[in-house]
C-alpha cells in the first residue's frame, strides 16, 4: 500500500507523461501529414515505422514522467519562493540542458532501431551529428520547448489551485452538484491579533507564510485537502474513508502540533513569537460543486462548516487546543496515543439541540 504522500506524488507526476504523449502523437501527425508520410531528409531525420512509432511513444512518455519526476520532488521545491516568471525562467535553463542529454541518448537508439543497427554505430552516429546542424533539430527543440511550456504551465497551476482542485475542473467531478459525507478541521492561531499587532503587517504576513508551509507536511502524510485560508485560519477537509482510516484527521492534528513544536525556537528567534492554535473538528454531509461566474471554485456547503466553526470557538471556555463533535468521536477508530473526554452537551449558536462534545487526552 502506498503512503497518502506517495499516492499524491504519483498522482502529480502521470499527466506529466499525458501531457508530453498527447503533445508529441499531435505534432508528429502534424509533420505527417505535412510531408505526406514521406523523410525528405533521410540523413538526418528518422523515417517513421511502426516499431519507431511504438519506441517514439514509450521514450517520449517516459520523458515526460521524468520531467514531472524532477519537477515534483526536487526542482519545485528548490524554486518554490520565487515568483512565477522567475520560476519558468530558471526551470527552462534547467530542462534545456536535461533535455538535450536526453535528445544524445534516444536519437541513437531510435535511428538504431530505424537501421537495425547499434546506437554506436558509426552510420548512426554519423546521422546524429547531421541530426544536430539540420532543420529537424530546431523541430525537434520546438517541439521539446511546447511540451515543457505545458508541463510547466500544469505545475504552475495546480500548485496555485491544488492538485486535487485542477483534477476536479478538468473531470467535471462537480460540475454537478454533488453530496457527500466529509470531515473538517478548522484550525485558528491564538493570540493572533496580539501578535500581528506586534509584528505589524508585512512581518506578520511572512510568519503566517512560514505557519502554513509548517503545516504541510502532516496535511500531505495524512490525506488531507486545505478547503480555504482565511486569515489566520486553515480548513482542512477529507472525505470520509480518507479522514476516519487510521484515524489520519486526528493524525493531521498531532503532527501540525508537532510540526509547530519543532520550530519553536526558529520563530522566536526570527518573530519574537512561537505560533500556536486551537482547533475543532467535526463531521457532516455537504454540497459540493463548482460555482462562481468570473472565478470559478469548488465549495462546500452545509451546516457542518459552521457547526465546526462554532465549536473552535468554545476552545478558550475548556482551555483546549482540539475539540471534537461526538458525531466524529464516536466513529473515529481506537488510538493508541490519545483519547477522548466528554465536556458535556452545549447548545451552539444557531442550533436548537445542544451538541456533545469532547477534548482530547493525551496518552
Amino acid at each position: 500500500m502506498l503512503s497518502p504522500r506517495s499516492k499524491r506524488n504519483l498522482h502529480r507526476i502521470i499527466p506529466y507523461g499525458v501531457i508530453w504523449l498527447l503533445v508529441g502523437w499531435i505534432l508528429l501527425f502534424v509533420q505527417e501529414a505535412a510531408t505526406l508520410n514521406q523523410n525528405l531528409n533521410p540523413t538526418s531525420a528518422i523515417t517513421l515505422t511502426p516499431e519507431v512509432f511504438v519506441f517514439a511513444s514509450i521514450a517520449v512518455t517516459l520523458v515526460g514522467l521524468s520531467v514531472g519526476t524532477v519537477e515534483v520532488l526536487w526542482l519545485g521545491h528548490l524554486f518554490k519562493r520565487r515568483s512565477f516568471t522567475q520560476k519558468i525562467l530558471y526551470k527552462v535553463a534547467f530542462y534545456t540542458f536535461f533535455l538535450l542529454l536526453i535528445m544524445i541518448v534516444i536519437y541513437p537508439m531510435a535511428a538504431g532501431l530505424e537501421l537495425d543497427l547499434s546506437p554506436l554505430h558509426p552510420e548512426v552516429l554519423k546521422k546524429l551529428s547531421n541530426f544536430f546542424v539540420s532543420i529537424d533539430f530546431a523541430s525537434t527543440c520546438i517541439s521539446l520547448a511546447f511540451s515543457l511550456f505545458l508541463s510547466l504551465f500544469y505545475s504552475e497551476i495546480s500548485e496555485n489551485l491544488g492538485h486535487a482542485v485542477l483534477m476536479n475542473f478538468f473531470t467535471g467531478k462537480y460540475h454537478r452538484p454533488t453530496e457527500e459525507e466529509r470531515i473538517f478541521l478548522f484550525s485558528d492561531m491564538k493570540s493572533s491579533t496580539s501578535i500581528a499587532e506586534r509584528l505589524g503587517h508585512i512581518r506578520y504576513f511572512e510568519l503566517l507564510r512560514e505557519y502554513y508551509s509548517d503545516f504541510s507536511d502532516a496535511i500531505i502524510s495524512h490525506s488531507g485537502e486545505i478547503y480555504q485560508y482565511v486569515g489566520d485560519e486553515i480548513i482542512i477537509s477529507w472525505k470520509y474513508p480518507d479522514g476516519i482510516g487510521k484515524g489520519h484527521c486526528i493524525g493531521c492534528f498531532l503532527a501540525m502540533k508537532e510540526d509547530l513544536k519543532k520550530r519553536a525556537d526558529w520563530y522566536t528567534e526570527n518573530f519574537g513569537v512561537a505560533p500556536t492554535f486551537k482547533a475543532a473538528m467535526h463531521i457532516g454531509k455537504v454540497t459540493t460543486g463548482e460555482i462562481g461566474a468570473l472565478k470559478k471554485e469548488i465549495i462546500f456547503t452545509g451546516d457542518v462548516l459552521n457547526t465546526t466553526a462554532r465549536i473552535q470557538g468554545l476552545c478558550n471556555s475548556f482551555a483546549t487546543d482540539l475539540l471534537l463533535s461526538g458525531d466524529l468521536v464516536k466513529r473515529l477508530p481506537p488510538m493508541a496515543h490519545i483519547g477522548f473526554k466528554a465536556v458535556g452537551r452545549h447548545r451552539l449558536k444557531g442550533k436548537e439541540e445542544g451538541m456533545e462534545l469532547f477534548m482530547p487526552i493525551y496518552k
